[in-house]
């Protein structure tokens, strides 16, 4: 409704001004006049501010018109292990304390007709498998690159990219979300940036670069409206109190080993260890689905013989970070840099630090699949070895090399049955290589170097995309072979306190059912409890055909569907390459054959699945 002379306490002047103002306005610029208005000071009188009304049209008119910069900001994040997520939440943070309005949210959450209302957007997000989105990334990745995407002008965005260079699709999920984001006409407020494995610097230096940019573009954007004047701090309020940093990733807990069984029996291919560390006065919490993340330490014989290789003197202080901090070379090598691992980019930075052509010839463009070649199953004593002489000091080299990234293990117990502990299941990487005896850096320290008593850098990695219902009536369906079986310990553990009506069916498998039935004691005891509902196992060596658990899946198919229509959440851990793939094409195949679906309906069936959180994956 207009303002007129009749229905307000305005003159005609006055009324003329208003009615072309405040359809100008946003909704926030309403809010900070309303509150401008009533700070005014009460020794202005309301004949005084008429008689100063007229003027106002007259400077109003002579102002360049400034685009506004909104500082309403949208975070969203596709992570399919929780660093995505982390990101955010930091980002969120910085954001909220210099007065943004932040909404966070994971991008299969977002509602997609709210983009075009979108001003201010920061998009975290990992590439996962072979250049794909994250499972929480893929619709809005598909609707951002679809003919529904709506125009972008005058929007500010930047893209955090997170990545592994070990893959050949480094971040190409990131780099198709800046890329799109351009093409629908966004404003580049920040550049992207791609992280590796040791992503901690490089991501809070782009949370703080985007924070700063956006920043001065609000201020400049306010640049010469009149200010609020600023409000006086509430009397009497409290100081913050001084408090320890929280444990967290960049903070990890000492956390002291409790217990290290080897779950495996004698004569098995394989070793499996529990562990079980305690985290008593850590103020570390979590919920069955989590992960916990150590920092592993390399092999000290390894690292001897590295400095052997290199001819580099142990005890030399090098600097290990942009903040200038020092370590020994042998303590850099052993906490801090990668040396079990190379990539491609690694492969490059190392060519012009070394005189030998072969390594000059090997990372030309072109070589792609020799370097693949090259590159696997080999680590730094064999670059070292095979491309001398090397021309440059240590403190040179070292610099090249990744930071010895956490490694995630998912929590096989509930907080609830074991306070103040986390347990965890880990399978011992062992292998032979080009010569050589190869040993996984935190499986192989667990397994042969850390003691009772030891303490271990931890810390919690949430995961918000593989979680028990709410509702602890909803039946679940559980497919873990292997280590995979270690969050459905804590599921189990987590119903079993809560004492969950809701029925339970887990599916298993191994090598060998005398060797490898991994906490095969506690599921007897669920299934006589009645805690685990059904239980099927697939042991693929004890039997002359290898069976494996998507074909115990398709042997029960019409139980599986019957259990998917009474409204189940299917949860699926391990291996994504080849376990989690087949088992996928197995529930297309129970939906075609229970269902009477198509290929293509059985497809949008899982998708859906997905999208309610009904099919979960933690997968690696």
């Amino acid at each position: 409704m207009d303002l007129q002379v009749t229905n307000s306490p305005f003159n005609q002047d006055q009324i003329d001004l208003l009615n072309r103002l405040l359809p100008t306005l946003t909704e926030q610029q309403k809010i900070w006049l309303s509150g401008y208005i009533a700070a005014a000071p009460a020794a202005v009188s309301a004949e005084a501010q008429a008689v100063q009304a007229p003027a106002a049209p007259l400077e109003l008119e002579s102002q360049p018109q400034v685009p506004e910069v909104s500082k309403d900001v949208t975070i969203l994040f596709g992570s399919q292990t929780g660093n995505g997520q982390g990101i955010a939440e930091e980002l969120s943070g910085k954001l909220e304390a210099k007065d943004f309005n932040v909404i966070m949210s994971a991008m299969d959450q977002f509602k997609t007709n709210a983009l075009k209302k979108v001003e201010n957007l920061f998009i975290i997000v990992s590439t996962h498998g072979e250049g794909d989105p994250p499972d929480n990334a893929i619709s809005f990745h598909e609707f951002l690159h679809g003919r529904k995407a709506p125009k972008l002008e005058n929007v500010h965005y930047s893209v955090l990219a997170l990545g592994d260079t070990s893959y050949e699709h480094f971040c190409q999920t990131g780099r198709e979300f800046d890329k799109r984001l351009e093409e629908l006409g966004g404003d580049r407020l920040y550049d992207r940036v791609e992280c590796d494995v040791d992503f901690d610097e490089d991501a809070a230096e782009w949370v703080e670069n985007v924070v700063e940019a956006l920043s001065k573009e609000v201020e400049q954007s306010a640049a010469g409206a009149p200010h609020a004047q600023p409000q006086p701090v509430g009397a009497g309020a409290p100081a913050p109190a001084e408090s320890k940093p929280a444990h967290s990733r960049t903070n990890p807990f000492q956390a002291e080993l409790l217990e290290n069984i080897n779950l495996s029996g004698r004569g098995s291919n394989k070793e499996t260890r529990h562990l079980e560390l305690s985290l008593e006065d850590s103020g570390l919490e979590f919920a069955p689905g989590d992960s916990v993340g150590i920092y592993p330490e390399n092999e000290p014989e390894l690292v001897d013989k590295l400095m052997d290789e290199m001819s580099w003197d142990p005890d030399e202080l090098v600097v290990i970070n942009k903040k200038g901090d020092t370590k020994t070379v042998r303590d850099a090598l052993t906490g801090t840099y990668e040396i079990t691992v190379l990539t491609k980019p690694l492969l490059e930075k190392a060519a012009p630090l070394s005189d030998n052509e072969r390594l000059h010839e090997l990372v030309k463009e072109g070589n792609e699949e020799a370097v693949r070649e090259y590159i696997y199953g080999r680590d730094l004593i064999d670059l070292g070895r095979d491309f001398s002489p090397w021309n440059v000091p240590v403190s040179e080299f070292l610099p090249i090399l990744r930071k010895i990234p956490p490694r995630l293990y998912s929590i096989a117990s509930s907080s609830e049955a074991n306070p103040e502990e986390v347990h965890l299941t880990i399978g011992t990487v062992r292998y032979d290589a080009h010569g050589r005896a190869r040993t996984g850096v935190c499986s192989g320290q667990c397994a042969e170097r850390a003691e009772i008593g030891e303490k271990l850098p931890v810390f919690i990695q949430k995961n918000p995309n593989f979680k028990l219902p709410e509702d602890t009536d909803t039946p679940i369906i559980m497919i873990g072979p292997g280590t995979g079986a270690a969050p459905f310990r804590a599921f189990l553990e987590e119903r079993e306190e809560q004492e969950a009506e809701g029925k339970t069916w887990f599916f298993f498998g191994e090598q060998h059912f005398s060797t490898d039935f991994l906490y095969q004691v506690e599921w007897q005891r669920w299934l006589k409890d009645g805690v685990l509902t059904k239980m099927d196992v697939a042991f693929s060596r004890d039997t002359e055909q290898k069976v494996y658990v998507q074909h115990r899946m398709l042997e029960k198919s019409r139980d599986f569907y019957d259990w998917l229509m009474e409204g189940a959440i299917v949860y699926v851990c391990g291996d994504e390459e080849y376990m989690a793939s087949d088992v996928h094409e197995a529930m297309k195949t129970i939906l075609q054959q229970e269902g009477g679906m198509s290929e293509e309906d059985a497809d949008a069936y899982l998708e859906d699945l997905q999208q309610q959180k009904r099919y979960q994956r933690d997968v690696y």
